[in-house]
Parts: structure tokens; C-alpha cells; sequence
């Protein structure tokens, strides 16, 4: 079975790279709301086209762009079991950071009196740390599992857009513990709601602080600590509002840095941490302005003069200024209408998308409708014009075949086998959301071989249904329909079906 599989990748690794020629679909047929699951959602389940088409595809999108309308209350059964999930920073940073960062300190102790080589170290593993690891595997869990049975599908596939534009590495120190209530508080509530409130959320967040190392930077003139640390204000222009060629200098850099400094963690040295644990209590803190370490002379930033204040208003004006600035509205409104409609996504929808970011004042949920609600998210150019993304093709061949998810973990490790480990893209850019990433060879292979697995129920804690299903939707080429025809098995076929170029893109 497997060989045989191995054998019709070459088939499916030239026809997913190849653009579909099917008709395009129309606002009143089912391959249209195929087409709109695999955007505003993780894909279609068995019964949601029929629920889209009773209702109709406008009050879908109306209901997904209010997630705090829609009852979800199944999620809290399929999240109960992960205790992290609902803990903060601190509260993780006490039971699981430190315990860890203890024994291994204890190691290095007793390694140094037994010359070298401590009594136990012949153990196979160390309880502590695996317990503190517990911390990332069931963050990424609980991701799994929201983006696979949550009725708020919009709000899932915006929360990781958001992340992912706001993005940290979890392997940056103990940044790992701090983002569980980075993606529960400071991302997932702002996702439909004001683009400057998102903003200061991440400005704030300890994970943001440490990740781009703003935690310690402070007035050069100043005796305290390094001095200015530049990262987070370029960054901050480059990758969060401005964009790239969003008109911004290297002087611009230098002053929001300014602007920004004393914006820290509280007690970033002692929160939750002996004093022999330097800097690892950072992650036990939460925000605070220090005015000692903040640079209160007068600002130039983008030709906006900020007067000579020295509180916390400095980096607030700074935010008020690229929050409303047109190369912000503009850089936004590309994201967006590159994640839900093409790779190059129609300058007209950008435009339009750009205005109704400005007049609203950066209203992401208007933005979002500006976009759901265009002709060009329905044109001929837009069908199957994007290929998932390996999260993306996870989670829809899991909700394509009513798979019952009672332990996600596999999942999670997938996602790194895959090549998408969850919450660990090292560059502060977050993970490419167009073709050239994900189309090759060896990772195609990688999606079969899932495929295989999944429809196999050979993945410990999940189960998929016997009976085949139809999950493609839409058309599908002679060649595909071929090859699936050579099943001999409903597993086989399945499994055919997930690798087929068409389910690769959405």
C-alpha cells in the first residue's frame, strides 16, 4: 500500500504546483462554499456545506465575524484535560519553569562534587524537564484541537494569522513559557477588533519584551544596564505596521527605540526566581513602565514631533502614529487579502481593503468583511489558487474525514515532521504563507505519508470513520479521478484523496 502510494507522488507533486482550469465557482453552488471553507475556515467537515447552504454564504460570514455569537461549548470538554492552557506566566513559571531550572542546577552541583559526572546520570530521562516540556506540547494542543473542532472557525484561522504576524520563537529562552497567555490574552481576543489596540497588546506583552529584547533597552546617556536596543523598533515598522518599503529610516529606527525605552518587565530579575536564576524570573513578570530607564528627551518620529514628557506616552504617540499611518492600512490590507485570496492578491481588493482600514480607523472586522465579502474572493483566479500550508493541511484532512481527536499530540509532533514545528519559526517574519515554501518534493512525500497514517488509524488517540467520504469538493482533473479509482480499499481511497493536488490546495 505504501509503495503504491510513494509511487503517484511524482503525479501529485507536478500537478499541485499547476493552477486548477475547473469553472470557476459561483455564489450559489456548493463548490462555492467548499471554496469559502477552505478560506474563512480549516476546511469543510462532513455536514458543513449543507449548514453554509441553509443559511446562506452571506449570514455565514456575518456569524464568523461575531465569534462571541457562536456557542463553542463543546471546546471545553476537548480542552479539558490540558492543565497549562489556562494558567498565566506566572502561575506556569512557578510550577513548571523553575521546578526544572532547579534540578538542573542541582545536576550541575552534584556533577561538580562527584568530579564531573553526578550519581544519577546514567537516568534515562529528567521528570522535571519533561514535565516543564508539558507546557509547549499542550499549547499546541490546544491549538490543534481549536482549529479542528471550533465553530469559531474565523477567529482560529485569525488567531494564528495574527501570531504569526506578531511572531515569537518559543526557543528564545523562556519565551516558551510566556506565550500560552501571549496567543490566550494578548492575540486571540484583539483579532476583530481595532489594529491599534492589537498593537499595544503585543507592545506590552513580556513575550514580545524579551523576544525583541526591548526588556532591557534604556537611555544610552543613562547608567543603567546595556543602553538603546534598536530590534524592536525596526521591527515594529518593518513587520508589524509600515511594511518593508513602508517610507521609514534608519533615524525613525532610532528614535521609536528611544521612544520605547523603560517599556519593561516587572522585576525581571526576582519574579518567581531565586537570585542565583538571573533573568530567567522574566518570564513571571508582567509589564511595567520605568521611568529611570526611559530616554525623555524629544522625539522625531515619520516627521511627527513627541514633546519631552519622559512617561510612557512617548512610545504611545509612537504607536498612534503607525496604527493610522497609509503604509500601515496598506501593508494590513496586502496580509490579509494574500492569506484569503491569492499569493498576489488583486490590487483592487487591496485598495479597498486599504481604505476601509483607514476610514474604520484599523476595524479589523470590517477589514475582514471588505475582504470575505469581494467578487474577487469568489473569481476564477482565486479557486484553489493557494496551497495549504502543512497546518492547514493537517487540520482539513482531520475535519474532512470526521476523525475523533482524543489525544492531539501526535498532531503536534506531525506539525514538525512537516516542517511547521507550532510557535517555534526562528525569524521574526513568522512562516511564508505562499506556494514557494511548501511545494517540494520531500514534503509532499511527508503529507502522504500522513495521509497513509490518518485513514490507516495508525495515529495513537485518533480515530477516523471506516466509510468513505467525499471531501474534495468541487472538480477534480481525470487524472486524479483516475488514480483514486485504483483504490482498493475505503482507507486506500481516502488516503488518495488527501494527497491529490487538489486537496493540497484551498
Amino acid at each position: 500500500m505504501r509503495r503504491h502510494l510513494l509511487l503517484t507522488v511524482a503525479f501529485f507533486v507536478i500537478a499541485a504546483i499547476i493552477p486548477s482550469v475547473a469553472a470557476p465557482p459561483s455564489a450559489a453552488t456548493d463548490r462555492a462554499i467548499v471554496h469559502l471553507l477552505n478560506r474563512i475556515a480549516y476546511g469543510p467537515r462532513p455536514g458543513d456545506v449543507e449548514k453554509v447552504r441553509a443559511i446562506g454564504i452571506e449570514r455565514y460570514i456575518d456569524q464568523q465575524l461575531h465569534p462571541e455569537r457562536i456557542p463553542d461549548t463543546a471546546m471545553s470538554a476537548r480542552l479539558s484535560g490540558l492543565t497549562t492552557i489556562g494558567m498565566s506566566s506566572r502561575e506556569i513559571a512557578e510550577n513548571y519553569a523553575m521546578p526544572a531550572l532547579e534540578a538542573r542546577r542541582e545536576r550541575k552541583e552534584d556533577a561538580k562534587e562527584y568530579g564531573g559526572k553526578p550519581p544519577n546520570a546514567s537516568a534515562p530521562r529528567d521528570p522535571q524537564q519533561e514535565r516543564a516540556n508539558r507546557v509547549m506540547i499542550e499549547l499546541g494542543e490546544q491549538k490543534m484541537l481549536r482549529a479542528i473542532y471550533s465553530e469559531r472557525q474565523l477567529q482560529e484561522v485569525l488567531t494564528d494569522f495574527w501570531f504569526n504576524h506578531f511572531n515569537i520563537d518559543a526557543r528564545k529562552g523562556p519565551d516558551r513559557f510566556m506565550l500560552t497567555e501571549y496567543e490566550r490574552d494578548t492575540i486571540r481576543p484583539h483579532v476583530l477588533g481595532k489594529f491599534r489596540d492589537l498593537l499595544e497588546a503585543t507592545a506590552k506583552s513580556p513575550a514580545m519584551l524579551f523576544y525583541l529584547d526591548n526588556w532591557m533597552s534604556a537611555d544610552p546617556s543613562g547608567p543603567h544596564r546595556k543602553g538603546l536596543n534598536e530590534n524592536y523598533g525596526r521591527e515594529l515598522m518593518e513587520l508589524h505596521t509600515l511594511g518593508v518599503d513602508g517610507g521609514y529610516t534608519q533615524k525613525d529606527v532610532t528614535e521609536i527605540a528611544r521612544a520605547f525605552t523603560g517599556w519593561t518587565i516587572q522585576n525581571p530579575r526576582q519574579a518567581g526566581s531565586p537570585a542565583r536564576l538571573p533573568r530567567w524570573g522574566a518570564h513571571g513578570g508582567g509589564f511595567v513602565f520605568n521611568p529611570r530607564l526611559h530616554d525623555d528627551g524629544e522625539k522625531l518620529v515619520l516627521g511627527h514631533r513627541i514633546k519631552a514628557r519622559g512617561d510612557i506616552s512617548d512610545g504611545e504617540q509612537v504607536l498612534d502614529i503607525l496604527a493610522s499611518h497609509s503604509s500601515t492600512a496598506r501593508f494590513i490590507a496586502t496580509k490579509l487579502a494574500r492569506r484569503f485570496v491569492s499569493d498576489q492578491p488583486p490590487a483592487s481588493l487591496v485598495d479597498r481593503a486599504a481604505v476601509r482600514f483607514r476610514d474604520t480607523n484599523g476595524d479589523l472586522r470590517e477589514v475582514m468583511r471588505t475582504i470575505l465579502a469581494s467578487p474577487e474572493l469568489l473569481a476564477p483566479e482565486a479557486y484553489r489558487a493557494k496551497i495549504k500550508t502543512p497546518l492547514e493541511f493537517v487540520v482539513s484532512a482531520v475535519r474532512a474525514t470526521a476523525a475523533d481527536v482524543q489525544d492531539a499530540t501526535l498532531l503536534v509532533r506531525t506539525m514538525q515532521q512537516l516542517g511547521m514545528p507550532l510557535y517555534q519559526c526562528q525569524p521574526p517574519t513568522g512562516y511564508k504563507d505562499t506556494a514557494d515554501a511548501w511545494v517540494n518534493t520531500g514534503a509532499l512525500v511527508s503529507r502522504m505519508n500522513f495521509a497513509v497514517s490518518l485513514t490507516n488509524n495508525q495515529l495513537r488517540g485518533i480515530t477516523v470513520p471506516s466509510a468513505p467520504l467525499s471531501f474534495i469538493g468541487g472538480d477534480v482533473s481525470d487524472s486524479t479521478r483516475a488514480t483514486i479509482a485504483k483504490a482498493t480499499t475505503p482507507q486506500q481511497m481516502m488516503a488518495l484523496t488527501l494527497g491529490s493536488p487538489e486537496f493540497q490546495r484551498r
